[in-house]
């Protein structure tokens, strides 16, 4: 796994990235027990709820943009000042031409470092959905364990894991060992993935792994 800079924060909740790591090496080889739920911050969700998508779709991700391009605007500023910047605004979960265009418009390898550090120490998942999101931008093949880790959340973060797969060296691999490991939502944002790369790769898993007995079968029998 690539290194990641900086340190988690000092006597926070769990992450969800350990949380997800310590119930994987539970089992390496099976999905997640209830995809991972409950996830660590639940209380907190719980308690304050975050906004609901906006109406006018097209602008969701701009208060999560405003957010980003502030933050990389200031070369001195702290990561953990992203902690828990977002959980007031709508956060969206898959691929967001907001979030992406202001990962494009800072450094590189700024952006790189934070969505590492969100992703590996964040303790609230609309943090780390952010930090997925800038990965699934600007990441690199280093990133691949990283994401695949928190992939394993897949309800919540299998649409960016897989769209950051679709854009990596390595990603038909990953999406495949993805794809071994999860259920429901999370195997049909990973299968959709798959089927848009159409790599030769992929078929035979397609062809004989992929309808679980759960969504995609009921999909495929009510087409």
């Amino acid at each position: 796994m690539s290194e990641t800079t900086g340190t988690g924060l000092p006597g926070s909740p769990t992450s969800l990235f350990d949380h997800a790591l310590q119930l994987h090496q539970l089992a390496p080889g099976e999905p997640l027990p209830r995809d991972g739920e409950p996830y660590p911050d639940d209380e907190s969700h719980r308690h304050r709820r975050g906004p609901d998508a906006p109406e006018d779709r097209h602008s969701a991700g701009k208060d999560v943009a405003l957010i980003l391009d502030t933050h990389f605007a200031r070369a001195s500023a702290p990561l953990s000042e992203l902690a828990d910047a977002f959980h007031d605004v709508y956060v969206p979960i898959h691929r967001n031409e907001h979030i992406a265009a202001a990962a494009e418009r800072a450094d590189r390898e700024s952006v790189r470092r934070t969505g590492r550090w969100l992703v590996r120490y964040g303790t609230d998942r609309c943090s780390v959905t952010v930090g997925l999101a800038l990965l699934a931008a600007v990441g690199t093949a280093d990133d691949i364990p990283l994401i695949q880790t928190i992939g394993l959340l897949s309800d919540h973060f299998g649409p960016l894991a897989a769209h950051a797969f679709e854009r990596q060296t390595g990603g038909v691999e990953a999406l495949l060992w993805l794809a071994e490991r999860v259920t429901g939502w999370g195997r049909v944002y990973v299968v959709e993935a798959l089927c848009r790369l159409d790599d030769p790769a992929a078929r035979p898993w397609l062809l004989h792994k992929a309808c679980d007995g759960d969504f995609l079968t009921d999909f495929g029998s009510s087409g």
